[in-house]
């Protein structure tokens, strides 16, 4: 076997967006937001407001949020995510109709506002942005403890077509291992209002790979997820990051590389059980019920260009420009952003962001297409870009094809075979530009 066939590491990184927010770097000079959106396509703007509060911090978690506010901070947040959306509305300028083709609130966990916040939320998207939620699909992101009745009502009233809650397991000794305090019980009467809700799609998340985690715990979990019926479920492995609470608690007795193997086995397990009890794979992750009712664009349309981002934990993306706020991991760092985020009156400019050249778009569109089960054609990058996808990537395609990740190579639509998908986050990587590689391994985590 030759060295480009050995495969590398399964799990290295998650490619939600690319460019990852580690490549992010101050602007300097700090460009308007008017100069940013001129002459951008609004005709399908996807908007993601963003609320970086939980009631509680999760072992694997590496996002951008804090445990609990203190009285007043999430009036004072949401005073700032309004003073935003003004100025964003005002950069969009009217020359030209703006119309949203699908929404998000993510976090953090949204509901951790309480209901009559949630209504001022959803106004600022709707008064503010012009974004029409109860005609659009509306995701929201919630956890079981935040999952009330009160705030469910005020989503499915205004206009919520989608709910994820993030379960991970129905173990609660996974659970507690994973450092995500929770009962089953709760876990259960969560799903329950969410069902009364009358909201047309439910998602759980589950996480594989959690210390003490067997198969036969992993089925309990996805039967008791199946139980419910969602229409969606995420299947993600577990990762132990830096800053997090997992990283401070890594078992050293597990090598790296029996972790992986357990990873893959237990993914595959995941994987066939759904795929036989009525679900396709969309992604490495993602698994929707084959008689589920359409949602339209997936729910965050992060890869795409044309989205709007409010919240200091929000990325924006023109064609040009990925930009955000500041990031961190640590919790006093994250205090401090969110601090400053809420003291904030001129949101004019933008502050942090990436550029986005003619490879980085290449690279985006193959990665946001090749990392999803259906694949693309390749008449659609040559369409777009005016090359063959195998012009542009001809090693990194060659040596998918070497290992057997890529159904037929020659074919008109390149889509990752089965193993293929199952290496997606080590796949990912591998097209990132060398610039993206360097600038993430600069970036000093905080």
């Amino acid at each position: 076997m030759t060295a480009t066939l050995v495969p590398p590491r399964p799990y290295q990184s998650y490619v939600y967006a690319y460019p990852h927010k580690t490549a992010y770097r101050p602007l300097h000079p700090r460009p308007a937001l008017a100069e940013l959106w001129k002459g951008e396509p609004r005709q399908a703007l996807s908007l993601y407001l963003h609320i970086p509060f939980c009631e509680v911090r999760c072992g694997f978690c590496n996002l951008f949020t804090r445990v609990g506010a203190p009285d007043g901070l999430t009036g004072r947040y949401l005073d700032a995510l309004t003073r935003q959306a003004v100025a964003v509305r005002e950069a969009l300028g009217d020359e030209e109709p703006v119309r949203f083709a699908n929404a998000a609130f993510g976090g953090g966990t949204p509901t951790f506002l309480e209901a009559g916040e949630l209504e001022r939320l959803c106004d600022t998207a709707e008064l503010v942005m012009g974004a029409d939620l109860r005609a659009i699909p509306l995701s929201v992101e919630a956890s079981p403890a935040t999952a009330t009745a009160d705030r469910l009502a005020v989503l499915a009233e205004r206009g919520a077509t989608r709910v994820s809650l993030g379960v991970q397991s129905f173990i609660d000794e996974e659970a507690r291992a994973a450092v995500r305090p929770q009962r089953r019980a709760d876990v259960e009467a969560a799903l329950g209002r969410i069902r009364a809700a009358g909201i047309p799609i439910l998602n759980i998340d589950l996480i594989y790979g959690i210390d003490g985690q067997s198969s036969s715990s992993w089925r309990q979990s996805l039967d008791a997820a199946l139980a419910w019926r969602p229409e969606e479920i995420y299947l993600y492995p577990l990762y132990v990051r830096p800053l997090t609470g997992l990283d401070r608690h890594a078992d050293p007795a597990v090598s790296e590389r029996d972790w992986d193997a357990q990873r893959l086995r237990l993914y595959g397990e995941g994987r066939d059980h759904l795929l036989a009890r009525g679900y396709e794979q969309v992604s490495m992750r993602m698994f929707r019920r084959l008689d589920a009712p359409p949602q339209g664009p997936d729910d965050y349309a992060c890869q795409t260009d044309g989205m709007i981002g409010l919240g200091c934990g929000a990325r924006s993306y023109t064609s040009g420009l990925h930009y955000s706020f500041d990031y961190a991991v640590s919790m006093r760092e994250v205090r401090a952003i969110i601090d400053d985020y809420a003291a904030t009156t001129d949101f004019s400019r933008a502050t942090v962001g990436h550029a986005i050249d003619e490879d980085e778009a290449r690279r985006r569109f193959l990665l946001q297409s090749l990392l999803q089960a259906a694949g693309f054609a390749a008449a659609d990058y040559r369409e777009r870009f005016g090359a063959d996808p195998h012009q542009d990537f001809p090693g990194e395609l060659r040596t998918l094809a070497e290992r057997g990740w890529l159904a037929d190579p020659a074919a008109a639509h390149l889509r990752l075979t089965p193993a293929g998908l199952s290496y997606s986050d080590a796949i990912g990587p591998e097209f990132f530009s060398p610039a993206v590689r360097s600038a993430m391994s600069a970036y000093e985590l905080r």
